[in-house]
């Protein structure tokens, strides 16, 4: 949130299911864990004395513990009437959103993903000739060192009509429908990427952390 951040979003929508109740916790109490305040314990009411870190505007959904990705995405339908940014949160990158929306917006497929260099265990994405559509899309399980899905899409409202329901798999069929439709578009992501998907990924995440030089760390403390 704070990568996307610095770039000027400030209008938030997270789609939560399991453990919901551990982010809708975290974000109802963020002031009060980031700022000085005075509290009034008679009457409850509080003098804040120092202003939140950032001014954004975060909704929190319960999508349902057992809905799947493309599920909680239909269940955002309301918050989501004009082109949007899409992320999963367990991929950091230096990706340039500047860049990846602009490009969505000069081709106007559907959905343009982030396409990313990283070998192995990954689903591979064919992309066409011209360098921007894709053609193909396998999953996980038959990675063979080409682009990958990065998790970094821009996408218009009309997406959410590709999706059947709750257990519609967003990698699935919506893509599947947009592949055939010519009408999935990638951005080549050619700088820094790294999952989060293990506790390997998590460590090689804290260490470049530590050393305080992460690529995606576009904000001031």
């Amino acid at each position: 949130m704070k990568y996307y951040s610095s770039f000027g979003f400030d209008d938030f929508v997270i789609l939560g299911g399991y453990k919901v109740e551990v982010i809708r916790s975290f974000f109802i109490g963020y002031r009060a864990e980031h700022s000085d305040f005075t509290i009034n314990l008679g009457t409850g009411d509080v003098d804040w004395l120092g202003g939140a870190r950032e001014n954004w505007r975060v909704t929190v959904l319960n999508t349902g513990a057992d809905a799947m990705t493309g599920g909680r995405l239909l269940a955002a339908r309301a918050h989501l009437n004009e082109t949007f940014c899409l992320t999963y949160g367990d991929g950091l990158g230096n990706v340039d959103l500047t860049a990846l929306i602009a490009q969505h917006k000069a081709e106007r497929p559907l959905c343009t993903l982030t396409a990313v260099s990283q070998p192995g265990r990954y689903g591979a994405l064919r992309i066409g000739d011209a360098g921007t559509t894709v053609e193909a899309f396998r999953e996980k399980g038959q990675g063979d060192g080409g682009l990958i899905n990065g998790g970094f899409f821009v996408c218009e409202p009309e997406v959410l009509s590709l999706i059947d329901g709750p257990q519609t798999v967003w990698e699935e069929e919506p893509m599947d429908r947009m592949i055939a439709m010519g009408k999935l578009g990638s951005y080549h992501h050619q700088g820094y990427w790294q999952s989060m998907d293990s506790l390997r990924d998590k460590r090689v995440l804290d260490q470049v952390w530590s050393e305080g030089n992460a690529p995606w760390k576009t904000w001031q403390d």
